[in-house]
């Protein structure tokens, strides 16, 4: 294969593909999402064979238990993949919004008009799932989607991505507005990143090496999160049995996704108590916990927390745990440590709560509530692209709105400028 020419040809494609899908009218996409979740369900055990022969060969390579669990689809999961697309047919279609009007002393009306973004790609690894919330979003949003998902899913997506690009097509969108890159060839990413004559946004989701190669090569602009390293701090005020279930849910029911903490901070007031019930019932959870010296005095059976331990996003069953002496220097350690994506406090004490609120520097911030929210479907939004820890463009989760962009609008009545 001719890497240079494949990739280029695609993104000639995209781009053209771009400029039509913008002019779709909201009925029409969302008749063509709403084919595909029935499509999707029809075609569950066609599915499922394509990704077994995805987990077939991670489980030879000895990938994780997380990273398996990421990568399977199940039944439940290509209802879940459908159930998707049916939420987003919901959503407000963003494109065309006006919003902001306001008349000039000239008797011009100035306003704002959102619009798609364009070719927006998506590099992503291991969770197959992510082709759909991707394309459906992109699809919505007007923008054509290049996929690029990891080799590790590489059968899963194909049979996806397939459907999907087979039925939007059949509803009346352009044929190119999905596409996948094929081939498993690494130096096709690079060969992406270069195309900024017809790429205008890049999404990579993934491991932070992945993440670094795509900002490191990219000439187009780029929104990411290099980590998912997320902390729940358990202030001195805290419901201590609400705490608990928290911090469990946190760590424990998906370990290996962004949003699961990495570190947990207790106030040294309730540390004594709240440790000594909550650390058994993770160990009987098969968490592996690596403790600060105080930490090791309450349970010594437990692992010492080196200084490399606070900066890692684990994604596996493994929480670094530390005990503070007030809000300020869980505060300090997050600012320190954390990855600014999502973090975490429990606390009965409305000032706290506020102070945490302010002054925590993430995309996204939660009291009393498990940092397993921080997603796109559970804040309302069908869905994410991914989650962004950037300040501009878009920040957190990225949905609709987030997939497009505004352009000034003008409406006069034959004014012409005067003044210099």
């Amino acid at each position: 294969m001719d890497l240079k020419h494949y990739i280029i040809d695609i993104v000639k494609k995209a781009r053209v593909a771009s400029f039509e899908i913008a002019r779709i009218d909201t009925a029409t996409k969302n008749n063509a999402l709403i084919e595909t979740a029935i499509e999707l369900e029809k075609r569950t055990q066609e599915i499922m064979s394509e990704n077994a022969k995805d987990i077939a060969v991670g489980v030879e390579k000895g990938l994780s238990s997380a990273m398996i669990d990421r990568l399977k689809i199940d039944e439940a999961m290509v209802k879940k993949m459908a159930n998707v697309l049916r939420e987003v047919v919901t959503l407000p279609d963003p494109v065309g919004e006006i919003t902001d009007m306001i008349v000039r002393p000239s008797g011009i009306k100035v306003g704002k008009m959102r619009v798609p973004i364009g070719v927006i790609c998506i590099i992503y690894e291991s969770r197959p799932n992510v082709t759909i919330d991707a394309a459906s979003l992109c699809i919505k949003s007007g923008n054509a989607v290049i996929l690029r998902g990891g080799s590790e899913a590489i059968n899963s997506n194909k049979i996806l991505t397939s459907i999907m690009s087979q039925v939007c097509s059949q509803a009346g969108l352009p044929s190119d507005c999905i596409q996948i890159i094929s081939t498993t060839d690494r130096n096709a990413i690079k060969e992406l990143l270069i195309q900024d004559k017809y790429i205008d946004l890049v999404i990579p989701r993934g491991g932070k090496g992945l993440i670094k190669t795509v900002v490191e090569n990219s000439k187009v602009p780029v929104i990411k999160h290099y980590d998912g390293n997320c902390h729940l701090y358990v202030d001195k005020d805290a419901n201590l049995k609400m705490a608990e279930d928290v911090a469990i849910n946190a760590k424990t029911q998906r370990p290996g996704v962004c949003n699961a903490i990495e570190t947990l901070l207790v106030h040294s007031d309730i540390a004594d108590k709240y440790l000594r019930s909550l650390l058994p019932k993770l160990k009987e959870k098969s968490v592996e916990i690596r403790g600060c010296e105080r930490t090791l005095k309450i349970d010594s059976k437990i692992f010492a927390a080196t200084e490399d331990d606070w900066y890692k996003e684990y994604l596996d069953l493994i929480l670094a745990v530390k005990i503070v002496d007030n809000i300020e220097d869980a505060i300090a350690h997050i600012a320190k440590y954390g990855s600014n994506h999502t973090d975490a406090i429990v606390t009965e004490n409305y000032t706290s709560a506020m102070k945490f609120l302010q002054e925590v520097n993430s995309s996204c911030v939660l009291v009393n509530a498990s940092t397993r929210f921080s997603d796109g479907g559970e804040f309302g939004m069908g869905c994410e692209i991914g989650i962004s820890t950037d300040k501009l463009h878009a920040r957190g989760p990225m949905g609709l709105k987030e997939l497009t962009t505004q352009k000034f609008i003008v409406f006069g009545s034959g004014q012409i400028r005067t003044s210099k």
